[in-house]
């Protein structure tokens, strides 16, 4: 599991935008949103590099937790 905050995503329409990258960056994953915490959890992958530069790409600052 890789989780990332991210502070910046404020609306349906930004955990969309995320879901949606992710989904293109990992297509097997599992995509996981807890919007009020401004957290992303994805299940299913490895690495988290291509997926923090995915969700940076379209707008967003995410910080990956440990």
């Amino acid at each position: 599991m890789i989780e990332f905050e991210v502070k910046d995503m404020t609306c349906g329409h930004c955990v969309d935008t995320i879901t949606r990258v992710v989904k293109e960056t990992a297509p097997t994953a599992s995509v996981h949103i807890d919007l009020p915490q401004h957290l992303v959890r994805v299940d299913g992958v490895s690495g988290s590099g291509a997926l923090e530069r995915a969700i940076r790409e379209v707008g967003y600052t995410p910080v990956l937790k440990s």
